[in-house]
């Protein structure tokens, strides 16, 4: 195990402490988010700083298990640019740009990677550059997710929130506010906060930290005046303190498992062959013979 002294980040380590970190197998934790507006009240970082606060504090509660790497600060979100400050990264470079950083991990050594993201239309491209890593490099272990979002999670969202379900946590709302006023509250203009929900106009279709079944998004100044989606008016920095320990938490259990996870080569079946995958061990099923 690398020792105390060694940083959890790995940004600040040194190559030889990157080499010893790799013989130990641990998950390279990924924070990954983009730059956009949060309503009148909320900074463009939001996303960002939310996405690497719950990293940090979860690569923290597993010492020697888990490294933290620099946030992907930015990411795709074409639909915000109507709004000043977004800086949006086209869907294929931005894949891409994921899948080369798990090249590089791959490379040094590294076979478990777990990306944090903290923008919602980040979410099937996220997907995407850790499934394509693991067709890549059967070996690996690469997985994503979107916070808060387990069961025990949205039990406690449903328990605790005080805007209307759906449509009072979207984007700038009272979740994202109630756990920035917990990271940086002196940044937060709580006086400038608004709720505004649009009219779904549909049973299937609405904007929550659960989305409706049916998706249809489009510009976001469609559905927006302020930018908000949802009733950051009623966020706190008390509930944001308890979403932050969930998140944490939640992530903490996503470290265990992509730590304990085996790969899946998987082996191909073209012309009846069982050759396996890039050299893994061969597996045979009860009664084959290899």
């Amino acid at each position: 195990m690398p020792s105390p002294e060694t940083s959890h980040r790995y940004a600040e380590l040194t190559w030889p402490e990157v080499a010893r970190w790799a013989r130990e197998d641990p998950v390279c934790v990924v924070p990954v988010a983009t730059l956009e507006d949060h309503g009148y009240h909320l900074p463009i970082d939001t996303d960002a700083v939310i996405a690497e606060t719950l990293a940090e504090r979860a690569v923290r509660s597993r010492p020697g298990r888990a490294l933290l790497l620099p946030t992907v600060t930015h990411g795709y979100t074409p639909h915000h640019m109507h709004f000043p400050g977004p800086i949006t990264i086209g869907w294929k470079t931005f894949v891409d740009h994921l899948l080369d950083i798990g090249r590089s991990l791959v490379q040094h050594g590294f076979n478990r990677i777990l990306f944090v993201n903290g923008h919602g239309s980040n979410i099937p491209l996220v997907e995407m550059a850790a499934r394509l890593l693991m067709v890549e490099s059967p070996h690996a272990v690469a997985a994503s997710f979107w916070y808060l979002s387990g069961p025990e999670s949205q039990r406690l969202l449903a328990e605790t929130r005080d805007s209307e379900a759906p449509g009072g946590m979207a984007h700038a709302c009272e979740l994202e506010t109630s756990l920035y006023l917990a990271i940086r509250p002196e940044l937060v203009q709580m006086e400038k906060a608004v709720k505004e929900i649009p009219d779904w106009d549909s049973e299937h279709v609405w904007m929550d930290w659960n989305d409706g079944p049916l998706s249809v998004k489009g510009a976001w100044s469609g559905w927006t005046e302020s930018g908000v989606v949802g009733d950051a008016t009623v966020a706190s920095a008390e509930k944001g303190r308890r979403w932050l320990e969930q998140a944490v938490r939640e992530i903490g259990d996503y470290i265990d498992d992509v730590a304990r996870r085996a790969p899946r080569p998987g082996r191909d079946h073209h012309d009846g062959a069982m050759t396996v995958l890039r050299g893994a061990p061969a597996t045979t099923m009860e009664g084959e013979t290899p």
